[in-house]
């Protein structure tokens, strides 16, 4: 068997990244290790472990990294493992990877099963859960200009959030799917899910998953204040609040058109497109490590488990 082991120490203190490596080589003594030294350094180094025929691919990092590394594993033999050490862990969250627990973690990989996941195609770059554009796309744009001075975490996530809360300008969007005439709205938020969550938690797309063929289209259009704040509660659990603002369509393609340039996001990380963004599901397209028992609760569909 061999693994590759990607750590981000820019997603962890050092000394957790230190901790991590003693215990990676405490149950994998002949894996590889590799730390990232820049942005895109993840995408490198599993570009080139999925030519080197390795088994798998293992990353320790948020969001961003393990997006990096399923854009090189997108197709390929090599399968994508995680140790959560984001500050939201979205994704690690809906695969069921253990959090704040190293040794947990790697005891969950050795027990670990491949299982086939869709892939979500935005503006021809693979998301594993969720690209969307809107409130929330500006949020992930704003803290990406801070740059170095950015502290990671919720705390700095929902004072970004809170400021552009007040000052948000709702595009006007159409919105074409699967080949249907195109739809008129005025949108807060809308967001492609292939999983559930964006972290900690927060669930926009409860009925999402990763194996039915299909992406969660969730629409938050433009409505009054108080309509928002009464329906939020039901993105932490759901009705608990009978007060919903999300609408839902279950779709394989999707168009949408916006004047000008605007924000959007794979996996939290920002990008910008001019005029038009695409969306598209690929079945069954990228190998992914998973503890069967501790993901009950997820919908589980088409996929063959490997």
């Amino acid at each position: 068997m061999k693994r590759l082991f990607i750590i981000n120490p820019k997603s962890g203190a050092k000394k957790k990244s230190k901790r991590l490596e003693e215990i990676i080589k405490k149950y994998f003594p002949q894996a590889h290790i590799a730390f990232t030294e820049r942005k895109n350094h993840a995408k490198e180094l599993a570009q080139k472990a999925a030519a080197e025929i390795y088994n798998q691919v293992i990353v320790a990092g948020g969001d961003g990294t393990i997006n990096e590394a399923a854009q090189s594993l997108a197709g390929k033999q090599t399968a994508l493992g995680v140790i959560a050490l984001g500050s939201g862990n979205g994704f690690a969250r809906e695969i069921g990877a253990p959090l704040d627990d190293f040794e947990a973690a790697c005891k969950n990989i050795l027990a670990a099963r491949e299982t086939s996941y869709d892939l979500g195609l935005a503006n021809g770059e693979y998301f594993l859960n969720l690209a969307g554009l809107g409130f929330e796309a500006d949020i992930a744009a704003s803290f990406d200009e801070m740059g170095k001075t950015a502290k990671r975490g919720k705390w700095p996530y929902f004072k970004i959030g809170i400021k552009h809360f007040f000052s948000y300008k709702a595009p006007r969007a159409r919105v074409e799917i699967d080949g249907s005439p195109s739809q008129n709205m005025n949108l807060i938020t809308l967001v492609f899910s292939n999983g559930r969550q964006y972290g900690s938690g927060f669930k926009i797309a409860p009925l999402a998953s990763f194996d039915d063929g299909l992406l969660d289209m969730v629409v938050v259009e433009k409505t009054n204040i108080f309509k928002i704040l009464a329906g939020l509660p039901n993105f932490l659990k759901k009705d608990l609040t009978p007060v919903e603002i999300r609408k839902f369509y279950k779709i394989k393609k999707a168009v949408v058109y916006i004047d000008g340039s605007f924000n959007y996001h794979i996996d939290g990380e920002p990008r910008r497109a001019k005029e038009k963004l695409e969306i598209s599901i690929l079945p069954c397209y990228i190998k992914v490590l998973t503890d069967n028992n501790s993901i009950k609760d997820i919908p589980q569909n088409s996929c063959l488990l490997f």
